[in-house]
Parts: structure tokens; sequence; C-alpha cells
């Protein structure tokens, strides 16, 4: 799944969790595992529009398990065209009710992370199905 988002497009946000609970339903994992992918999307694609002021690709895809019958994982991209690399908050920041979304990702993630290209970066994370995290 392949979705891209124009400068402030916060409206297609719900384009891309669509999209991506489409791509979720051949995963065939359980609601848990679904609704955390469906939140952590949620949040890297707001930051790419609302901290960034660029446009954003989001890209997600499953990758096959080791064995023909494993579920493998899921993979998600956003990348955007701010130069500003993205930092979870401090602990004395936390406090705040909003600047919560890489701690997120940080959390309840398997694995994330930030990759640099040309004109700005991609914030990535990863989680594998049920029980394979």
């Amino acid at each position: 799944m392949t979705r891209q988002l124009r400068r402030g497009e916060l409206s297609g946000i719900s384009d891309v969790r669509r999209g991506l609970r489409e791509l979720l339903r051949q995963w065939g994992d359980g609601q848990d595992r679904a609704q955390i992918a469906e939140l952590l999307i949620s949040e890297l694609a707001t930051n790419a529009l609302v901290h960034t002021e660029s446009s954003a690709i989001v890209t997600a895809r499953l990758t096959s398990g080791p064995r023909a019958h494993a579920r493998g994982r899921l993979r998600v991209e956003v990348r955007d065209f701010g130069a500003r690399s993205p930092k979870p908050r401090t602990d004395a920041e936390q406090a705040s009710t909003s600047g919560r979304g890489l701690l997120l990702v940080e959390d309840m993630a398997d694995v994330w992370g930030v990759r640099e290209h040309g004109v700005g970066k991609a914030v990535w994370f990863e989680l594998g199905a049920s029980g394979s995290g």
C-alpha cells in the first residue's frame, strides 16, 4: 500500500488508515496488532504533515516469514521532505498533552528508526505477527 499526502492534508490520514486495514486483512493477525499498526501509522503521518510543512508518502507492506506458513512482518514507512530529524520527547516534556507520537512508536513497535534521504527523511516501524514480536 502506498498513499501520497499533500502538504497539510490531515484529512487524508483516514484514507491511509483505510488502506492499512485492507492490507492487514491479508495478514490475518489479531485485532490488537492491527489497532497498534493503525495508531502508529496515524501518528507518523500526522507528524510528517504537521512538523515538516511538506507532503508525505506513506508505504506499508507485508514481508513473508522464513517458512511458507509464517505471517512475517508489517513494515510501515512515512517519507517526508522536511530537513528536521524527529526526536522523542524527553522526560521533562512528557507532561504535554501533544507530541507523544514518537514515544508511542518507540513503546509499541517491535523496531523503528529514521532513514535520511536526499531531501528529507523516512520514519519507519515494524510489527511482527502476534507471538513473533
